[in-house]
Order: C-alpha cells, then sequence, then structure tokens
C-alpha cells in the first residue's frame, strides 16, 4: 500500500484535518491503513480493539469511523451500536475479509452504506472516506 496508489486529487485535500478513526485489530494493517490517511491529512486515530476505542475519554467526535467487523470482544458493529447510543452520528466504513450476505444485511440495517472487502487498496480507502465526509458536507449545508 503506496500513497502514490491515489492520484492528486484536491477535492481530497480539501478535507485535511478530518478525524478519522480507524479500529482494526491487524496490527500491520491498523499501521499501514494509519499511514496512507495521514499521509492524505486525515487526523487519525486508531485502536486494536472496540473496547479500546470506547475507552478514550479524550476522543472527539470524528468526522468519519472505519470499523473491522472481526474484531477481539466486541464486534465492529456491536462498536456502532454502542456509538449510536452514545449520540454518534460519524458516518461509518465496514472493513471485513468477509462478504457473506448476512454480513451485508447486518451493514445494511444499520444505514451504513460503505462496506470494503480486505484486501483493498490505500487508494480505495481514501477515496471511501472523502465519499462519506463529502456526504455528511453536503447534509450539513442541506440543513442550513
Amino acid at each position: 500500500m503506496r500513497q502514490t496508489d491515489t492520484p492528486d486529487h484536491p477535492e481530497i485535500l480539501a478535507r485535511h484535518g478530518s478525524l478519522v478513526v480507524l479500529v482494526e485489530d491487524d496490527d500491520g494493517l491498523r499501521a499501514a491503513l494509519k499511514r496512507v490517511l495521514r499521509a492524505w491529512g486525515f487526523e487519525t486515530r486508531a485502536y486494536a480493539s472496540a473496547e479500546a476505542a470506547l475507552a478514550d475519554d479524550h476522543l472527539d467526535r470524528p468526522d468519519c469511523l472505519v470499523v473491522d467487523v472481526g474484531l477481539p470482544g466486541l464486534s465492529g458493529l456491536e462498536l456502532v451500536d454502542r456509538l449510536r447510543l452514545r449520540g454518534n452520528r460519524a458516518p461509518v466504513i465496514v472493513i471485513s475479509a468477509q462478504e457473506e450476505a448476512q454480513l451485508r444485511d447486518a451493514i445494511r440495517q444499520r444505514g451504513i452504506e460503505h462496506f470494503l472487502a480486505k484486501p483493498f487498496l490505500g487508494s480505495v480507502l481514501v477515496r471511501n472516506v472523502d465519499a462519506v465526509l463529502g456526504e455528511g458536507q453536503r447534509g450539513r449545508n442541506a440543513d442550513r
């Protein structure tokens, strides 16, 4: 995964500083995804488990969540459920090595529209983060 996988897009660069919370239990993948997101200017906080993310009292309200489904302990979807109960409405990108219909149904039932099947390129993640941030921005502008 290299930054050069993604061409220079001014619209992505315009979203610099947006906070992306990444929850992935694979140390190598978590580090690589964090590097790619930071290389594109996203502030990124990464956690190895749902419990670690939930325990961070100093975590600012994220602009986007990227969560693995298959986490030890609480699953990524359970993490999303708990965050929603806390009032967090940040858009979510679910990542998983599994693509079963049952999983896709569970994702859709939660109103999550973005799913990435592992393995994926860093450029694909960047484009998806940009897409959900753009959707959120359009929604905020429509509320005005």
